[in-house]
C-alpha cells in the first residue's frame, strides 16, 4: 500500500507531482489522507471546504482511473464530527462516490470511548452507506476496545499496528483485536492455523525494533495465562478453564505457574508437572517445598521469573541431596573510568570443578556482563 494525500489546493490530481509519484510507486492499493474536520480544512490546508471536498472526489476518481484501491482515511473524522457532523460525512461520501473501496474513520487525537466510537459509526454508516472502517490511537487507553466497537457498529476494516506500536502511547494493538474477532466474534481473519503462531510473532516483532516484549500484553504475553494464587491453582488442577477464558495454545502461548510466597500445594505441585518433576502426591515434600520457598522470599529470592533456579530446590528436596557442580571459590568486578572518557570492565571468577581449580578472566559490557563472560569461561 502506497501512503500519500489528496491533490492540493486549485490544482489538478493529474498534475499533482505527490499523486503522481503513489500511481508511479506500483503499489496496487493507495491510501490518502484526507482532512475532514472543517477548522483543520480551513487553518491547516488553507482553502474552502467546498475544495477540500473536490481534493477527495478528484484524487480518488483518478486514482481509480489508473487501476488502484483507494482507501481514504478521514483525519480527526471524530472531532470533527463533532464540531460538524453534516461537513465530516460530506467528506466520507465524497469519498465513496469517487470511487473509495472503504472510508476509514480516524481517531486521530485517541480521545474517543467505545459507547461515543460505536454510535457515531453507526449513524455515519447509515447515513452514507460507505464502506467504513476504523483507525484508533490509544490516548484513553481505548484502542482495541474502540476498534472492536466500530466493528460492532458496521465497520468492516480495522487499522492495528503490531503490539500497539505508535506515536504517542500507541496504536490499537494487532494481535488482541485479531484475536478476539477470530476467537470472540467467530469472524474468519486468518488462515486456517495462523492464529497460533500469534504470541511467536509478536515477539519476533519486538525482537526486530529492540523493545522487550510487554509481559502483561493480552493473549500473547508471558503473564497473560500465568497463574500465582493458591487459591486459582487449586482450581486450575481440576480443569484450567476456571480460571482462563481461552486455551492459551490456540494464540501459541502456553500456561505458567508462578511460584511465590502466595505458593500453596496446588502452584507446587502443577509448577513440578510442568518442569517434569512428578511429586506423585507426596504431601510432606510438597510442604517442605512450600516452606523453603516462603523463607527463601522472605530473605529477597523470587522464583516468579527463575524456573531453573525453583528446578533445581525442587529436585534437591525431591532427592534428599543438594546438586552441586561447581563451588565458587571468589570473583571480583573492576570498571575502569579512563581519561578519554570511556569505561572498561572486567572480572575475575575462581571456582572448582571436577577437583580442578580455575581461574578465568574476561571484559564484558558492564560488570555484571563481565562476570556472566567470565563465569561462562571457566565453566
Amino acid at each position: 500500500v502506497a501512503f500519500g494525500a489528496t491533490r492540493r489546493p486549485g490544482g489538478e490530481a493529474a498534475a499533482d507531482p505527490q499523486v503522481r509519484a503513489l500511481v508511479e510507486s506500483g503499489a496496487p492499493v493507495v491510501t490518502l489522507v484526507a482532512k475532514s474536520h472543517d477548522r483543520h480544512v480551513e487553518l491547516a490546508l488553507r482553502t474552502t471546504l467546498e475544495e477540500n471536498l473536490e481534493m477527495v472526489r478528484d484524487t480518488v476518481s483518478y486514482l481509480v482511473s489508473e487501476g488502484r484501491r483507494v482507501f481514504v482515511d478521514c483525519e480527526h473524522f471524530f472531532d470533527g464530527y463533532k464540531a460538524n457532523p453534516d461537513y465530516a460525512k460530506a467528506v466520507v461520501r465524497a469519498a465513496s462516490e469517487a470511487g473509495a473501496d472503504v472510508v476509514i474513520l480516524c481517531d486521530t487525537n485517541g480521545g474517543m470511548l467505545p459507547a461515543q466510537v460505536q454510535a457515531v459509526v453507526a449513524t455515519v454508516l447509515a447515513d452514507t452507506g460507505a464502506r467504513l472502517g476504523i483507525h484508533a490511537q490509544d490516548d484513553t487507553g481505548c484502542a482495541v476496545a474502540n476498534t472492536l466497537a466500530a466493528v460492532d457498529a458496521g465497520a468492516t476494516h480495522v487499522q492495528c499496528t503490531a503490539n500497539g506500536y505508535g506515536e504517542r502511547v500507541g496504536n490499537a494493538n494487532l494481535f488482541p483485536v485479531v484475536a478476539a474477532l477470530e476467537l470472540k466474534y467467530g469472524k474468519r481473519v486468518l488462515p486456517e492455523g495462523a492464529l497460533a503462531e500469534m504470541t511467536r510473532i509478536s515477539h519476533a516483532i519486538a525482537e526486530v525494533v529492540n523493545l522487550t516484549p510487554s509481559t502483561h500484553q493480552p493473549y500473547v504475553g508471558v503473564s497473560a495465562f500465568a497463574h500465582k494464587a493458591g487459591l486459582h491453582a487449586s482450581a486450575i488442577k481440576v480443569d484450567p478453564d476456571l480460571y482462563q477464558h481461552i486455551d492459551p495454545e490456540l494464540v501459541g502461548n502456553t500456561m505458567r505457574m508462578l511460584v511465590s510466597d502466595m505458593a500453596g500445594r496446588a502452584s507446587i505441585e502443577l509448577k513440578g508437572k510442568e518442569l517434569g518433576v512428578d511429586l506423585g502426591g507426596d504431601r510432606e515434600l510438597v510442604a517442605r517445598v512450600v516452606e523453603r520457598v516462603k523463607e527463601r522470599e522472605l530473605r529477597g529470592y523470587t522464583y516468579e521469573a527463575a524456573d531453573a533456579s525453583f528446578e533445581l530446590l525442587l529436585r534437591e528436596e525431591a532427592e534428599g541431596r543438594a546438586r552441586r557442580y561447581f563451588r565458587t571459590e571468589s570473583w571480583r568486578a573492576i570498571v575502569e573510568d579512563r581519561p578519554d572518557g570511556t569505561h572498561a570492565n572486567e572480572a575475575t571468577v575462581k571456582l572448582w570443578a571436577k577437583g580442578e581449580r580455575i581461574v578465568a578472566t574476561a571484559e564484558g559490557n558492564g560488570p555484571v556482563n563481565a562476570l556472566d563472560r567470565a563465569m561462562r569461561l571457566a565453566l
